[in-house]
């Protein structure tokens, strides 16, 4: 059902650190890789650890309440050993906290939207592409056939997603990413995108201009991509979301 993945702890002079993945086999009959991270302070257990959660499958909103989640079950072991007992009580409680998640997410787009007829935004990270120019007429395909907007960002080995359109069609995009077999694996065979990350999906905002067209373009310092997002913008986006991807 559940099983743990690699682990690594590396010794730092405020304390210990510990990384862990762990592998969750029954979120929706998928596998969902949790990527933990554990900064133990020399003062430990008597001082929380600090947690840091990450996974490809889950959006940073969910990541974000996973470690709320972990933080609140690691104050009731105050003072005693707890890691191992957050990993396990992770592995049990996923699912849960997902849902919850979803549910929260989706009652506060019902009371602040009403609607879902606004014009909402997708910000995805893509790991790499083997066959890119094959892959880029793709997504300029879906971005036409849906009739969305945006850009497809190359800068260095940064490689962005960044949609406006409807939310049906916003969802039906993520959906033919997720599914389709859009780029090729080592051997050359065609294969889905499975090292997608969902950086931001949110209501287009007052403050956030309309792209009227869906365009690939390249950039050769961080400084021209961060303008790109700041005309649109997007300013505090690529503050959040960008800076983190270079490290």
């Amino acid at each position: 059902m559940r099983s743990a993945g690699s682990s690594l702890f590396f010794w730092e002079t405020h304390g210990i650190s510990f990384r862990i993945q762990i592998c969750v086999k029954e979120l929706l009959d998928k596998d969902i890789l949790l990527k933990l991270l554990f900064h133990l302070p020399i003062s430990y257990p008597s001082t929380l650890p600090d947690i840091s959660v990450n996974s490809d499958q889950l959006t940073r909103a969910q990541c974000m309440d996973v470690k709320e989640k972990l933080l609140e079950q690691a104050k009731k072991h105050l003072s005693e050993p707890m890691v191992h007992d957050l990993i396990l009580w992770v592995q049990q409680h996923l699912k849960g906290v997902i849902k919850q998640s979803a549910t929260v997410c989706n009652e506060e787009t019902t009371l602040s939207k009403g609607t879902e007829d606004g014009i909402w935004m997708l910000l995805l990270h893509l790991d790499h592409m083997r066959a890119k120019a094959k892959y880029v007429k793709t997504v300029e395909k879906w971005a036409s056939n849906l009739r969305l907007t945006g850009r497809l960002m190359f800068m260095g080995k940064i490689i962005l997603i960044l949609l406006q359109g409807d939310r049906s069609s916003i969802k039906e995009y993520l959906i033919l990413q997720k599914t389709s077999k859009v780029d090729v694996d080592s051997s050359g065979k065609k294969c889905k995108e499975k090292m997608m990350g969902v950086l931001c999906e949110t209501e287009v905002q007052s403050q956030h201009k309309r792209f009227q067209t869906f365009e690939v373009k390249e950039y050769s310092t961080l400084e021209e991509l961060q303008k790109e997002f700041e005309t649109a913008g997007l300013k505090t986006l690529f503050s959040e979301f960008v800076p983190p991807l270079l490290k």
